[in-house]
């Protein structure tokens, strides 16, 4: 279990080094040298004490290279002059430590004395910074670290990689634990299986899996049938934690810890990866790690290698123009996403399992290859679809992913695919993913098991507790998609609503608008498209007008009056909204739910029950066009809604109403909210540049873009108070981090976009970088460059999103009918106040209360939104967890 004091070690070590190495990677890199080198000093000392020699700190001997023979001219290499205590000789100064150590990691991979696993994780090592205060401060936190065997030293270096987070370059995001472990518990690799990873990042499935084993040593293999209860609640109780590394391969004996340990493969082909890979599963008791730097998509050599369990998190993302596979898969595509899916099953041994997480396109998309993948899973590999929460992968993606469970004997047994819909994992799905109440994993883990322990004959409704249910294998196969999303194959009539269940056509009369293009006008009557149906509004701003002649024609069968509903077909499907008329308009693509007099259905109810998450699926998973998605009259009539006494409607509306005041409230505050500084006439007023620049980036070019490296910072990148860093991300090679130095920008550094449309005031955006990793900047963006110690960085952060500093840089700009630019000059000169730095400091202070108040508002609109969800999910008798936040926020946001 990590301790509080190594935990404290880990944080006071990157503290120490983040002035010199800004990138989390680098940090990484240092300090895993540090733990390794005095883990192989430790090794050494202990050694000593049992009566043995020190191995890997101790001179040795090499014949001379020009007498080999002859044993009395053999060259003496001091290497124990590298020892720990020698570092830290009184006499051995801080610049002489820096050279001593720099010398010894660069050189220790030729000590013939230490193992080869030790030899490549020291490949290539090397000091990145050369200030001895810096090396003998980390040295001695390093040196501070207590540890009798590696599993202590592994759940320090676990900690570690956390930090690292994501991997986003590369389409990859660091799997969260309690995931992992979920989804090795669920696919079950027991002692004798074969296991790979085909994209193995940091090892964390196959320590997973590791563990898994040694929870139950002696059950054999394939043995999931036979987890009882007890033990998948206390393993899924510490997945937040790392409570379950310790001591949990102690059933194995060392032959059965051996053979095991032989079969645990891992692929990536990343280099830096395979290091850290190999470190990891090192200090986890593998003695002999088998990690390779190989390309599981592009290259043949391991092709013909089969596994009982394969378990990934493979990247997302393909570069432009795709993958170029080789010509063994057995769908033809250049999607990464595909691909990889089609290998892990065409690496199946016969009794093979998987577990593999897969973004939603390989659900549902409407492409061939997509198609072809899941009508080969479906008939030969594929058990069960886990839908996991968007926000999994929080703070670094919001991407919405699937877990695939596959068994290549279940599945040809099973005529049923099990669907698992996760709400809760456990954690919020905000930025901070704190902890919550009503976690659905260990609930899943049970719903599959049984699903598992049952080979045939599953009762095909869903479980009452509505997060599973069971759809025959023909159901999914009948239109020829072989959509895997699980919503789309749940009847209504499997859903358990205490109400009856209505025909929409039945109740209410729907229609549609044009489908002509009328001719345009200047001016004229609004013609509504989806584009102008805006969170639950009609925003006239953009919109086409069409002639009196044309708008009496649309109205002939499509008039709209207050209190109709109207919902776009096409584009942005759903939306629905309640019309407040003010004006004359007509619409096109837009469906027209009118209210029968004698129709006993109130429209703000009915408009909640067709935009909540249930028919949001629905509208996805039924909708047409590649290019542009839309859905059919006809599909809109015969949808079925739950249809409550009229007085339960009402008050439901009632309910929703009073969470929509609560948003709508909190949304002013977050939506309104700038900071605004009072300026005092007896503060100094100076330009900006008199004791600020600003650096200009370098004019990269496209053609240079690769499709892993460092990211370039372009326009859009740069919002106001907002790093969007997954804008249209792009990538340059890794060493022009040395060739453009001048360029580098790293975690603090405050932005500014000088490029945007003439009249649309959308560029002078002012962000600061958020993320601990360094990046290149592109030009077109500039960067904040202080060089005076009058003047505070958090201080003109606020200053520069004030909007009297933006009324002075959009007067400073020029440019022409379409583009307008601020130059360098036309920034640097604008007139700000300058306060003394500790009114700047009071100042910084003031406006971050007011921003955490801001953010309080935030997270209150987050919560009633949810509340609305869950009392929608009541009708459908979904119950829904409740969303929960910590009582001390709700105050927070109460008392102000």
């Amino acid at each position: 279990m990590l301790d509080t004091p190594t935990k404290k070690r880990i944080d006071d070590c990157r503290d120490i080094l983040v002035g010199k190495l800004p990138d989390p990677k680098a940090q990484i890199e240092q300090i895993t040298i540090g733990l390794i080198y005095k883990f192989m000093d430790d090794m050494d000392k202990e050694s000593v004490e049992l009566g043995g020699k020190a191995k890997f700190f101790t001179d040795y001997t090499i014949p001379d290279p020009e007498n080999p023979h002859d044993r009395k001219k053999d060259i003496v290499v001091p290497f124990g002059k590298f020892a720990w205590d020698n570092l830290f000789n009184a006499k051995v100064t801080a610049t002489e430590m820096l050279g001593l150590y720099s010398e010894a990691i660069t050189g220790i991979d030729k000590n013939p004395n230490i193992p080869s696993l030790f030899r490549d994780i020291f490949k290539n090592a090397f000091l990145p910074y050369r200030d001895p205060e810096t090396l003998k401060l980390f040295l001695k936190t390093i040196g501070e670290f207590e540890y009798t065997h590696s599993e202590k030293l592994g759940d320090a270096f676990e900690y570690l990689l956390s930090v690292m987070g994501s991997q986003g370059d590369a389409g990859q995001f660091r799997t969260p634990r309690h995931i992992i472990d979920f989804i090795v518990m669920v696919v079950d690799p027991g002692k004798n299986d074969t296991i790979l990873d085909p994209a193995c990042g940091t090892a964390g499935f196959l320590i997973s899996a590791f563990k898994h084993i040694g929870l139950d040593g002696r059950r054999g293999n394939n043995a999931f049938k036979r987890i009882d209860n007890a033990c998948v609640v206390s393993t899924m109780e510490t997945t937040t934690s790392t409570a379950t590394t310790t001591n949990t391969t102690q059933d194995l004996t060392p032959d059965e810890r051996k053979k095991i340990i032989q079969n645990f493969v891992g692929y990536d082909i990343s280099p830096d990866m395979v290091r850290l890979s190999l470190v990891n599963l090192y200090l986890h008791g593998f003695s002999d790690p088998h990690i390779w730097e190989y390309d599981s998509l592009s290259s043949e050599e391991r092709w013909d290698e089969t596994f009982d369990v394969i378990l990934a998190n493979p990247p997302f993302m393909s570069p432009k123009g795709g993958i170029r596979p080789h010509k063994k898969f057995s769908i033809s595509s250049n999607r990464s996403e595909v691909l990889f899916v089609d290998y892990i099953a065409e690496h199946l041994n016969p009794k093979g399992r998987a577990g593999i997480i897969v973004p939603e396109g390989v659900i549902f998309q409407s492409g061939t290859a997509y198609k072809d993948l899941r009508k080969m899973l479906v008939d030969n590999y594929l058990y069960a679809v886990v839908s996991l929460p968007a926000g999994v992968f929080n703070p670094y993606s919001g991407v919405k992913t699937s877990i695939l469970l596959m068994d290549k004997e279940l599945a040809k047994k099973n005529d049923e695919i099990l669907f698992v819909k996760i709400d809760n994992d456990g954690y919020g799905l905000g930025a901070q993913r704190n902890p919550v109440k009503g976690g659905q994993l260990e609930e899943a883990i049970k719903i599959i098991k049984d699903f598992v322990s049952v080979e045939t004959g599953h009762d095909l409704s869903p479980v009452p507790n509505g997060i599973a249910h069971a759809v025959a294998k023909k159901e999914i196969s009948k239109n020829g998609d072989y959509n895997l999303s699980g919503e789309r194959h749940k009847k209504i009539s499997d859903v358990n609503s205490d109400y009856p269940f209505v025909k929409l056509s039945d109740i209410c009369d729907v229609r549609d608008g044009t489908h002509d293009s009328p001719k345009y006008l200047s001016d004229g009557y609004p013609l509504i498209t989806s584009k102008n149906i805006k969170n639950g509004n009609i925003d006239f701003k953009d919109v086409n007008y069409i002639s009196q002649a044309d708008l009496d024609k649309i109205n002939q069968r499509s008039l709209v009056d207050d209190g109709d509903i109207i919902m776009p077909m096409i584009g942005t499907i759903g939306n629905p909204i309640v019309v407040k008329k003010g004006r004359e308009f007509a619409i096109k693509n837009v469906a027209l739910i009118k209210f029968n007099q004698e129709t006993q259905i109130n429209n703000h109810y009915l408009r909640a029950i067709l935009a909540s998450e249930y028919f949001n699926e629905n509208y996805k998973n039924f909708s047409s066009g590649s290019t542009q998605k839309f859905i059919s009259l006809s599909f809109i009539r015969s949808l079925q809604i739950p249809l409550p006494p009229l007085s339960i409607q009402e008050e439901i509306v009632a309910e929703i109403e009073g969470y929509q005041k609560i948003i709508d409230g909190a949304k002013a505050v977050v939506e309104n909210y700038k900071p605004k500084i009072d300026i005092d006439q007896d503060w100094e007023i100076v330009e900006l540049g008199s004791h600020c620049k600003i650096k200009g980036g370098y004019a990269f070019k496209s053609t240079d873009y690769v499709e892993e490296g460092v990211q370039l910072i372009r326009m859009g990148n740069v919002k106001q108070m907002f790093f969007d860093v997954e804008n249209s991300p792009s990538y340059l090679p890794k060493k022009y981090l040395q060739e453009y130095n001048d360029y580098i920008l790293g975690k603090g550094d405050l932005l500014i976009s000088m490029t945007g449309t003439t009249g649309k005031e959308d560029y002078g955006n002012v962000c600061r970088i958020d993320i601990d990793e360094k990046f290149l900047l592109n030009q077109r963006v500039g960067k904040f460059e202080i060089f005076s110690d009058k003047l505070c960085v958090d201080y003109i952060y606020y200053v520069a999103n004030s909007d009297g500093f933006r009324k002075k840089l959009f007067a400073n700009s020029s440019g022409g009918v379409r583009q307008s630019n601020i130059s360098n000059k036309g920034i640097e000169n604008i007139i700000i106040p300058l306060p003394p730095f500790e009114t700047q400091m009071q100042i910084v202070t003031q406006i971050e209360q007011e921003q955490a108040l801001v953010n309080a508002n935030q997270q209150l609109i987050e919560i009633f939104e949810q509340k609305i969800k869950d009392r929608i999910a009541k009708v459908w008798g979904a119950e829904k967890k409740v969303y929960e936040m910590e009582e001390e926020k709700i105050n927070l946001v109460a008392e102000d």
